[in-house]
C-alpha cells in the first residue's frame, strides 16, 4: 500500500501509538507538533532535510505560533521521552537508548526515523 492512499486520521492513529510507547506525554504542546511533523514527513521526506526552513513553518502556521516555539517544544518532548520513555522502543526504533550513553536523537533524527518507520510499515501492509 502507498501512504497516498492511507487518510491523515490513520496515520495520525499510528502516529500517536508510536509516540505513547516512546513515551511522549500527551500533555504537552510538542506532541502535538510532533505528531504533525511526523505525519507531514511520513507524507514529504523531503520536509526532513530542512526542518527550519520546510517543516517548522508549516507546523508554526497551523498552530498559530511560532518556529522557534515549535522547534523548542518538539525538542522538550523528545527530551521527556528520552529520559522517561520506553528503552526498549527506543532501542528498537534508534539502535541506542539512554542505557547506552549515547545522547539523544536530535529533532530531525527523531522525526526522520518516525516517518521512515511509518513509510516502511504501510508499504509492508
Amino acid at each position: 500500500m502507498e501512504i497516498a492512499k492511507v487518510t491523515d486520521i490513520e496515520l495520525e492513529k499510528y502516529i500517536t501509538k508510536i509516540m505513547l510507547d516512546i513515551g511522549v506525554p500527551a500533555h504537552l504542546k510538542g506532541y502535538h507538533y510532533l505528531r504533525d511533523a511526523i505525519l507531514l514527513s511520513g507524507r514529504d521526506m523531503e520536509k526532513v532535510g530542512s526542518v527550519t526552513k520546510l517543516l517548522y513553518p508549516v507546523v508554526a502556521k497551523r498552530f498559530k505560533t511560532t518556529d522557534q516555539k515549535v522547534e523548542r517544544a518538539i525538542r522538550n518532548a523528545i527530551e521527556v521521552s528520552w529520559i522517561r520513555g520506553n528503552v526498549d522502543t527506543f532501542q528498537e526504533l534508534f539502535g541506542y537508548s539512554i542505557e547506552s550513553g549515547k545522547s539523544r536523537p536530535t529533532n530531525s533524527e527523531y522525526i526522520a526515523r518516525i516517518a521512515d518507520k511509518i513509510r516502511l510499515d504501510i508499504k509492508a501492509m
